[in-house]
């Protein structure tokens, strides 16, 4: 598990050592799946990292939509633990 501290500079290094070291990649993101950090993430990995994958990389993003006000409506669309839970167990069966 690699938790990023910063964006800037982003940690190339150990975001690439980490998937060396695990072969599979879920990322998960509470920003728009669209144009966010996950997505430059998921690009590095797929442009510098590509032959240590066993598997596609995932993301568990919020969809592409307006965040919501009300707390039960942003709920709904942020990204779950069971989100997460069947995002990793999809990949691992792959």
């Amino acid at each position: 598990m690699l938790d990023l501290r910063s964006l800037v500079p982003l940690d190339e290094a150990a975001i690439l050592a980490s998937v060396r070291k695990c072969s599979k990649v879920v990322i998960v993101d509470e920003a728009n799946s669209t144009c966010s950090a996950g997505a430059e993430v998921a690009a590095l990995i797929a442009e510098k990292g590509f032959e240590d994958l066993d598997g596609p990389v995932v993301r568990v993003a919020t969809p592409d939509v307006p965040i919501p006000f009300s707390p039960p409506l942003e709920q709904a669309v942020l990204p779950q633990v069971d989100d997460v839970r069947e995002a990793v167990r999809e990949l691992l069966e792959y």
